[in-house]
């Protein structure tokens, strides 16, 4: 995408961490953006402190009427949404599947997958239309593989984001949309604090067991405008992700290999 001819982004997750990261790096290519957060306080906090570049809206991804009146009220105030960013998330609940209850697995999928779905549903078809766009899927390295027991139902819907895009991405590529699927590692931006609030099961340190990384969201919303840019179909933001996701493929690989030689 040429995003010096993007006006307007809408970005979900948008008043903390990556996602406020991502609202102002694209502010600072010049796009007005709308802040879609489930935290009305946050919202504020941040809109005292940007200009009028900036606008919010209270979202929960969940509620489907919700992004109806959040993409009606957004595109009155600045236009048609140019570029999608459906970041808002939740940490892994750190159980395993034969100790997790159903509520935290449904929490998991409805926030984080369905939840992006919805963002699809609401801004695909007009950006189609109007045969430009772009919309970014964040998903994670554990949408590409499962590193470690306890981030099952995490990996379940990242898995589900990161199909999501491929398809998306193949019917909208025609009508000069694109489609990304972020896949990052774990970065610390206050993702666990977050999820606790809004009453999610959280493991031990938030995120899993996987370490936090150095890479800061600054960089990662960098790799994110580049990503648009390049209209790519995945955006990688950690050294060493091939390593965790090559075994998985690997085994794919023979396995279909044994098929073919039989």
């Amino acid at each position: 995408m040429d995003l010096s001819k993007a006006k307007h982004a809408f970005v979900t997750g948008g008043a903390s961490g990556l996602g406020l990261a991502i609202a102002d790096a694209l502010a600072a290519r010049g796009l007005k953006v709308t802040l879609a957060d489930i935290q009305p306080d946050l919202i504020e906090a941040v809109l005292a402190a940007r200009d009028e570049r900036y606008r919010g809206a209270v979202l929960d991804v969940r509620d489907r009427e919700g992004w109806a009146r959040a993409k009606a009220e957004a595109e009155a105030a600045f236009g048609p949404v140019d570029v999608l960013v459906n970041n808002a998330g939740i940490a892994p609940n750190g159980q395993h599947f034969a100790d997790m209850s159903p509520d935290s697995f449904d929490m998991i999928l409805a926030i984080n997958l369905v939840g992006v779905v919805n963002g699809v549903f609401a801004f695909a078809a007009d950006m189609r239309e109007r045969g430009f766009g772009h919309i970014v899927n964040t998903a994670s390295q554990a949408g590409l593989s499962v590193s470690a027991p306890g981030v099952g139902a995490y990996a379940v819907a990242k898995y589900g984001v990161v199909a999501l895009s491929e398809g998306s991405r193949k019917e909208l590529a025609p009508h000069g949309v694109g489609v990304s699927a972020l896949c990052p590692g774990w970065v610390p931006t206050g993702l666990g604090e977050n999820t606790a609030r809004i009453g999610g099961k959280l493991s031990a340190g938030g995120h899993g067991g996987v370490p936090p990384t150095e890479i800061s969201a600054d960089e990662l919303a960098a790799m994110v405008i580049d990503g648009i840019e390049r209209d790519a179909a995945y955006i990688m933001t950690h050294k060493g992700t091939w390593a965790q996701v090559e075994p998985r493929m690997a085994a794919i690989r023979e396995a279909c290999e044994l098929r073919t030689q039989g």
